[in-house]
Formats: structure tokens, sequence, C-alpha cells
């Protein structure tokens, strides 16, 4: 057996793990993730316990390190070391370390929250902060604290932040330096534009070319890119006598083998991430990087997972490049620039802080969780993505609205499926229709099948003008029809389907299947409904909170339950259907583009979800016509789905929701505006002198709006109430005769019976009239203790003063002006003294 770096650290790690937790960091290539597990089952402690569970993050490895482990035991596979992976396991009652998937171990702990029989859990690769890593470790350590101190913990990992794990399980760091030799790193010199799979192809041949030994080892970030790039390589690899492999998560085992095992013939492996950690490849020497990676995401519109083509990080960048210096120098070759690499951040981002959290807060409130925001995660996810998950499994029907699990509930923790697709499933099960709600859910999964680019826009060309019920049926009976004849990649492609995304539906639906049989049924009453319907209302059942509505007949906007508008996209068949699920819609130059859509049926809320469904009474005034009306409304999750209009006469309430109304709309279409005005500044300035007459605010004139609207119905009917006299009425005969005495509207003059009193804001009271009126005065009136502002015009009723000092005027001024006045206007009398009145 070969002697590994760590080998000389494995008694201290083992006699840790027997006294309690333990942070090991070792570097890649010192062999944490077999010799470990190994040590840990030789040295017995553990293993005469329980189980040794050991999480991994990706299948291949979790095979493979188990089959490593159990060929240094000299043992098969399954007796003492094992593997459990979803709908794959290898393992017997001689099991004493068994290697998982870390959903694995999630859906373990739902099940047996006390994981009985294990005395350990290994997380490998923790570094990667995995949704289920994470899970994992707050899981088994909570347990641990509450029920289970005998349980033990060992995190492993390369490049971990040890002491924050460390403070977490309250456990000490052993770190073990790896057998690393030099590596020559080197990055493109500029931008690209070549294809990726040329790229590859010139950097493997140059590689190749170079040296004459050793495998090359190319990062690429899914099975699409490597196939493209094997293609590119064919013709080189003939040449230069080498194996193209492919190395990815959805091979068989076989092909999986013949790429890892060693070889003496040279080899190029083209591999996604699965070879960056935990996978060991003998005989490296040369990585090439394309800096890419499927990075795991969710659709912000349906929460479901995807997987997105991103720039990896500095510290994948740096994991890569050391897979080629394992057993001799070695050299990476990175297919982008150091500035990228170096503007790159170091590290990625925690699945927890950036995916969907319905599966994570279903598995908690399966354990009893009652408040998730409260508990005790190695880092907290954000607050707003655990509410908006409970949110849903209480639509979903998987929690109640206390937070404790349902039935549905339970159920869908035995799919291996996002919440909402397992919703689907068990939908479209009630009816009869289980296998075919699999296929549906597993081809929602895969989002669009439909192979290219161009050939999904020549394909939806061709589609353009097609109408049904659903997107998501329609694509599912293309699927079907090559389902008929057995799904196959020739099929596939004949039908102009992706040919990976259709098989890993095709295994998808086999292994949904399967699961659904543990579920325990529970048949519809509704045992009327066709396929087409059973399937869209499977489609519902998994979307409650997506329901949209036609903004008007035929037309591609549509209304979204919870607020907000969206745009049918110009492929989607649901071009008649008046209410619809929006399934799959992304944001487009600014707005909302739906592009999977389902119709649905408004009676299917009322029977399916009647807790979202709210019965409205209200009155309504529409600025349109300028009337109040009478509104009786069903809404969904504040969506109007049905509504009818009547009379609002006579209806309790509906003089106070008409006067609101006017108010808002502006209260100068039923009242004089400068009336209104005028009488607001007169009790404001006599307030002055009077604090205790009221205030004319928009309390009073709403409640007097009220008195007016009271059996009346529109602006037209209000309008001929006589607001400003009921205004008058409402502040009462004590108010206005105090109000004509302090601030009054009008003054007698020697001249003239009423002259007009003029306020305006900030400015003292004025009137004006001809000179002749004030002819007989010494001096003007007073109100509120201050002299009124007097504008004296000329016959031509232009102001030839404007003065507080009357007597003044008449002394130093009048006698210039009357003889300019005299000339101009002869015919009106201007006495030589103006202070009598002849």
């Amino acid at each position: 057996m070969e002697a590994l770096p760590i080998d000389p650290f494995l008694p201290e790690i083992t006699a840790a793990a027997r006294s309690g937790n333990l942070v090991l960091v070792a570097e890649p290539g010192a062999g944490k993730t077999t010799r470990v597990p190994r040590a840990l089952l030789l040295d017995g402690g553990l293993a005469e316990r329980g189980e040794i569970v050991v999480l991994e993050p990706r299948r291949i490895a979790t095979r493979m390190a188990a089959k490593r482990v159990a060929e240094e035991l000299g043992e098969e596979v399954g007796a003492r070391v094992g593997y459990t992976v979803r709908f794959d396991d290898v393992s017997s009652a001689k099991t004493r370390v068994r290697f998982v998937t870390e959903g694995v171990l999630t859906r373990r702990l739902v099940a047996d929250p006390t994981l009985r029989g294990v005395s350990a859990v290994v997380l490998d690769e923790l570094h990667e902060r995995s949704l289920h890593a994470d899970l994992a470790l707050a899981m088994v350590r909570a347990l641990q604290r509450a029920e289970r101190p005998d349980l033990r913990l060992v995190a492993m990992s390369a490049t971990l932040e040890a002491e924050r794990v460390a403070s977490f399980l309250d456990a000490p760091v052993v770190r073990v330096p790896g057998r690393r030799y030099e590596v020559t790193i080197e990055h493109a010199e500029g931008a690209d534009d070549r294809p990726l799979e040329r790229r590859v192809a010139a950097a493997v041949k140059r590689a190749l070319r170079e040296s004459s030994e050793g495998h090359v080892l190319v990062f690429l970030p899914g099975a699409a890119e490597i196939r493209r790039a094997a293609e590119a390589l064919e013709e080189g690899a003939r040449a230069l006598d080498v194996d193209v492999l492919p190395l990815h998560g959805d091979l068989p085992p076989a092909e999986q083998d013949r790429a890892v095992r060693p070889s003496a013939r040279r080899k190029v492996i083209l591999a996604t991430n699965v070879a960056e950690t935990s996978l060991t490849i003998d005989g490296v020497v040369a990585v090439v990087d394309s800096g890419l990676a499927r990075v795991a995401r969710h659709s912000p519109w349906s929460g479901l997972p995807t997987l997105e083509t991103e720039p990896i990080c500095q510290a994948s960048a740096t994991q890569r490049a050391g897979r080629a210096g394992r057993t001799r120098a070695g050299r990476a070759i990175r297919l982008y620039t150091k500035h990228d690499h170096d503007t790159r951040p170091r590290h990625d981002a925690p699945e927890i802080q950036r995916v969907d959290l319905a599966d994570t807060v279903l598995a908690l409130r399966a354990r009893g969780v009652r408040d998730v925001l409260e508990f005790p995660f190695f880092e907290a996810p954000p607050r707003a993505s655990i509410v908006a998950a409970d949110r849903l499994l209480s639509l979903l029907g998987a929690t109640t609205q206390e937070g404790a699990l349902t039935s549905v509930g339970r159920d869908l923790l035995a799919l291996p499926l996002h919440p909402r697709l397992g919703r689907v499933v068990l939908e479209a099960d009630a009816h009869g229709l289980g296998t075919r709600g699999a296929t549906l859910a597993a081809l929602l999964a895969e989002r669009d099948l439909r192979m290219s680019m161009r050939t999904r826009m020549s394909r939806d060309r061709d589609h353009a003008h097609e109408s049904g019920t659903s997107d998501a049926v329609h694509r599912f009976e293309l699927f079907e029809a090559v389902a008929a004849q057995g799904v196959s990649a020739s099929r596939l492609r004949a039908h102009e389907l992706d040919v990976a995304g259709g098989m890993a539906a095709a295994r998808a639906t086999e292994q949904i299947v399967r699961a659904l049989k543990r579920v325990k049924g529970r048949p519809s009453e509704h045992a009327d409904l066709d396929e087409d319907a059973i399937l869209r209302r499977a489609l519902l059942a998994g979307f409650p909170d997506r329901v949209a509505r036609r903004r008007r007949a035929k037309e591609p906007d549509v209304v979204l339950a919870g607020g907000g508008s969206a745009r049918l996209a110009e492929t989607s068949v649901v071009r008649e259907p008046e209410l619809m699920v929006a399934i799959d819609a992304e944001e487009r130059r600014g707005a909302i583009e739906v592009r999977t859509a389902s119709a649905i049926e408004a009676e299917w809320l009322l029977e399916m979800l009647p807790d979202a469904i709210e019965d409205v009474r209200e009155l309504r005034f529409d600025p349109k016509t300028g009337r109040l009306e009478k509104i009786a409304a069903l809404r969904y999750l504040g969506l109007t789905i049905d509504e009818s209009r009547g009379d609002a006469a006579g209806e309790p309430g509906a003089a106070a929701v008409l006067a609101r109304a006017l108010m808002e709309q502006g209260i100068d279409r039923l009242i004089d505006r400068e009336a209104l005005a005028q009488l607001r500044l007169r009790l404001a300035l006599a307030r002055k002198v009077d604090p205790s007459l009221p205030e004319l605010d928009d309390a009073r004139l709403l409640s007097v709006l009220e008195q007016a609207s009271e059996g009346r119905r529109s602006v037209d009917e209000v309008k001929g109430a006589g607001l400003f006299d009921l205004l008058l009425a409402d502040l009462g005969h004590d108010v206005t005769s105090k109000l004509d005495r302090l601030a009054p509207d009008h003054v007698s003059l020697p001249g003239r019976k009423r002259v007009t009193v003029h306020y305006e804001l900030d400015r003292a009271p004025w009137i004006e009239s001809r000179m002749q009126d004030f002819f007989g005065w010494l001096e003007g009136p007073r109100i509120g203790g201050e002299p009124v502002v007097l504008h004296l015009l000329a016959p031509n009723q232009r102001a030839v003063q404007v003065t507080t000092d009357l007597a003044g005027f008449w002394e130093r001024h009048y006698p210039t002006l009357r003889k300019e006045l005299m000339r101009r206007y002869p015919r009106h009398a201007w006495p030589e003294d103006p202070r009598r009145r002849e």
C-alpha cells in the first residue's frame, strides 16, 4: 500500500476523534479522504460503537473513495466498507464505514433524528460549503449537543477556515502537509475569442508535445463542453497516440473507473469539477483549466435548482492547479489571463447564502424545528430566504400555518425532488397519473430539452401560432412521443431534443417512480378529469404562488398573484386562457417574460387552495366614471379571479368611502377654490386674536364632505350639494359671527357699501376701490390689529396708490396727483380736501 503524507498523523487523528470532535486540514494529495476513514475503522474505538458515516460532495467521489478503502483492506465494496448514494446502496450488515453523498445523510437525519447506530460523522471537503454539508454540520452538531454527546464529528478539508469551524465544534485542529511538487502556472496572454473546445485542444496538444510522459487533466464546466472538446481532440489524439476520456457524474461507473484508474498509456481526462477535490488521479503532470464550472444556483422565479456556468474562484483555481503536482513537478495552463484570475473572488459564497431553502426548511420542520430563524446554523442563511421558504411550504400544503409538518410534507420528503416538483408528482399520483407526473417533474427539473439555441429558435418559429393549454404539458407530450419507443440518444436527436437532458429526465423519472412507491397514495375525488386537466392541476399544486391572470382577452400581458405584471413569451402556446400558472420566467430588458405557462380553472383554486382565497366585499370609487360602486370579488393572493359590480346606493359606509375618494381626487372639483382659500386664511388670521376658533383642516373638510356624500353616489351629485354652505353651517353661527368681526370678508367705504377684503398667505389683508370711494375717510380699517392695505384706483381701475397711511397720502401726495388726474379724467370729482365728502 502506497505511503501517503497523512499516515504519520493517523494515531493523533484517531485519538482526537475518540475523545471528541476534530477539525482536520490536509493539503491536496495528503490522503485524508481514504486514510482517515480506514484508520478510524481499524482503530476500533468508534467502529465498535457504530457506523462511521463519511460525507462526500459528489456521487463519483463517494463510490470511488469507498472502493479505494475496500481495496486497501483487501475486501470487496459492501463488506466493512460500503457506500450509499441516491437510489444505489452497496453495503451490508457488516458495514462499519459508509461513504454517502450529503443529501443521503440529511434524509437519514430526518427519518432517524438520533442517528441510531452511528458513532461518527466525517464531513469531507467541507470547504466547498454545499447546502447539504452546511445543513448536515448544523443538524449533527445540534443533535450532539441535545441528545448524543457520544457522537463524534470530524470536519476535513484542504482549504478550510479551520478556526471558525473549530470554534463551532469546540474541537482541536490538526494540520497535515501534502506531498506537493512545484507547479508552473501559465496564463493566457490576452482575450481569446475562439470557441472553448478549440482553445482546450490547442493547450492539450501543446502540453502533450512538450512533455513525453504523464497524463493531462482538463477542467471543463459540463458534459456538453466535454463532448465538444473530445470531438476537437479526436484527430490530434490519434496522431499523438493518447486516449481521450470523459469524467463527469452522469457517466456509467465503468467509464468513470476507466478515466480514474492507473494507466501506463497516456491519457487526456476531460473532467468537470468532480476531479477538483476528493478524487485523485495518479500520473497527472499537466492541468488545463478552462476557469469555468457549473455552479449551483436557483431560479429567482421558481426557486428550482439550476446550474449556471460561471468563472471559478481563486481557491478552486489553486485546487485545480495542484492536481498537476501530486507525484512530480507539473504545469497548469489557465485559459484565462492573470488579471482575470487576480480579480476573481478568493472563495465562492456558501450555497446556503445563494440557493432556495425550501428543501432545507422542510427537513428542519420534519425534525420538529419550529423556529428555523433561531436554528443554530454554522452560518445563518438570509432571513428573507427562510421566510420565503416557509411561505411556499405552507402554500404547498407541506406545513401548517404554525410550521408543523403535514402528511403532504412527509410524502415530499420521500421524493428526490424540490418540494415544488414533488408536489406536482403527488397531485398527479392522486389522480392515478403518478408515472406521468414523475416524467413531467423530471422535465421541469431539466428546464428546456430543446437542443441548441438555433434549434430552439427554429422550433419556436414553427410553433409560433400554435394554441394550447400548457407549455409544460406540450413539451411533456414531445418527450412522451420519444419515451413510447424507448428513450435513446438517436431518438432524442431525431426529435431535436437534447440528448444529455433527455437521458437525465428518463433516469430521473425511474428514480421518482421508485420513490413514489414508498408514498402512501391519497386518491382524488375528481375522477372525471381528463389527463390534460390532471397534469395542469398538478402544475398548479406545485406552483401555487405563480398564478397569473390575463389583463385583457387574448393579449400577452398578465397580472401576477402577489403583485406585479409580466408578459407571455411569443413562443407560449397558452394564447387564450384567462387564468394560468407562470411556471418559468426571466427578466428581459427590465420586464418579466413568462416562458412556460399552464392554463388553470378558477374553481381549482377554490377546491385546492381555499385558505388562499379571500372573499372581498368593498365599495370602490371609479375615477373614470366618477361614481361609487359596490364590488364583490374573489381574490387569490391579492389577484382578482372573479368580480361583479353593483349600485352602492344605501350601502353602509358608502358616504365615508365616497368622501375619502373625492378628497384624494381633489376637493377643487366640488367647491369654489378661491372661496375656500379665503375662508382658510380668514380663520388663520382670526385665530391669532382668538385661539379658541377652530382650524379648517383636512379632517373637518373630510367630515363635511362625508355629510355632503350621504345618499349620493357620484361627483356630480356631491357637487350639487352646496358644499361651501355646508362647511359654514358646520363651523356654526358663533364661529362665523366671530369670524365676520375679527376677519370680515368685506368692509364698507364712504362711497361704497361693500368692498371685498382679500386675504393672502404671509401678507396683510387688502382692499381695492376707486379713489372717490375713499373720500371722507381719514384712515383705513384695521383687521387683526393691523391696518388693511388700501389700493386706490384711478377711473381706469389701475392703482395710483397702495398705502396703509391714508391720512399721510391725502396730505403729501394727493395734491400733486389731483392735478394730473383732473386733466386725464375731468368728468370725475376731485375735491381740494378729500378728507371731507361733499
